[in-house]
């Protein structure tokens, strides 16, 4: 039998049991960004998966032909650079509006991504197998029982600035009743900006079983809001979730 032939045929059929491996396990993590309608869903994950695998074999098998007494190849080299080049596409999907920030879980399972295509590209199974396994039940176990920690009073004072005339501040109301907050309006005050308008300045103190967290966005996206902070006019973190960062 020829020693090549057979060398290659047991290569490739391990090359195709890792990639499928790896397309498996980033379609389950896939799945669960295109159930939540992410920026990012089950193509981009998947296609990140199957790529750093790819990246990975090559590096351990795709230089097999030129090694000699007198080449040494670094197979580490590829992987350092997957970590450093998946960063560039998971800093695609955050989005920063005003004191907001969104995004941050997708790109952070773009980078789990990453690492389950490269760990079954080295042929560590049970290692992606574990890794997959722990970021579902991060994103539906965990994280559920993480929004039903209530926040501390700390946390339940908002400050909000808005343009004053519009009405502004009954919808802010409206949409924390809605969210099942009761509101209680601490301070206020009118202010002009130094191009003349008129805008004021709220401490709304939160009383909710849902965390706080949870209503931020939603007062951001009301036109005229112009800022939304706690306490200190501290910049607040959510991510798509709902999960603060």
């Amino acid at each position: 039998m020829d020693p090549f032939s057979d060398f290659f045929g047991s290569t490739v059929r391990t090359e195709v049991v890792l990639l499928l491996a790896s397309f498996v396990l980033c379609s389950l993590i896939g799945f669960e960004r295109q159930f939540r309608q992410k920026s990012a869903g089950y193509r981009t994950h998947v296609l990140v998966g199957i790529g750093t695998c790819a990246f990975t074999l090559v590096s351990a098998y795709g230089f097999a032909g030129v090694l000699d007494s007198d080449v040494q190849l670094d197979p580490s080299r590829i992987a350092a650079q997957i970590v450093s080049g998946i960063g560039f596409l998971g800093a695609g999907v955050i989005f920063k509006g005003r004191n907001v920030v969104r995004g941050l879980t997708t790109a952070a399972t773009i980078w789990v991504c990453a690492a389950v295509g490269m760990a079954c590209g080295a042929g560590m199974l049970a290692l992606a197998t574990m890794l997959t396994a722990l970021h579902l039940i991060t994103l539906f176990v965990m994280a559920p029982l993480i929004r039903r920690i209530p926040d501390s009073d700390h946390g339940k004072l908002l400050r909000i600035v808005y343009r004053d005339g519009g009405g502004i501040l009954r919808e802010i109301l409206s949409v924390a009743s809605t969210m099942g907050f009761k509101s209680t309006i601490l301070d206020s005050q009118r202010f002009e900006t130094e191009d003349g308008v008129t805008m004021v300045r709220i401490d709304v103190k939160f009383d909710g079983k849902r965390p706080l967290h949870m209503l931020i966005p939603m007062i951001m996206e009301l036109k005229g809001v112009d800022k939304v902070s706690i306490r200190e006019d501290r910049v607040h973190s959510v991510d798509e979730d709902g999960d603060s960062v």
